[in-house]
């Protein structure tokens, strides 16, 4: 009889140290897989503000340019001025209605990246 509580108490420690390793090793699972998204997130965010930033100040020296251009092909620097502003706000609109479209394309290309 004593041979039978001591094989179920070496059973449940056996058990309980089993559980004890499944949940340390899930934990680190689970930190590794957060600082794996936390990285890839972070790299993201700094490429694209880097690029963006680089983009954004070659665009504005290319609107100088072309509305330049524009206001002395029209003799008058203020409506080249204008019509790089309208072709701005034009494009605003067609981006603003396009959003939902530029949304699911985000979606579908940072998903695999996200959940892999």
């Amino acid at each position: 009889m004593n041979n039978i509580f001591e094989s179920i108490s070496n059973t449940s420690d056996k058990a309980g140290d089993i559980g004890e390793k499944y949940l340390k090793d899930t934990r680190d699972y689970y930190r590794l897989k957060i600082f794996q998204q936390l990285t890839l997130s972070v790299g993201m965010v700094a490429k694209a503000l880097v690029i963006g930033g680089l983009l954004f100040i070659g665009l504005i020296f290319l609107s100088v340019a072309l509305a330049l251009a524009i206001g002395n092909y029209f003799d008058n620097v203020a409506i080249g001025y204008l019509i790089v502003a309208a072709i701005f706000l034009i494009l605003a609109l067609l981006l603003y209605y396009k959003r939902a479209v530029i949304g699911r394309q985000i979606i579908v290309k940072m998903s695999p990246k996200f959940f892999n």
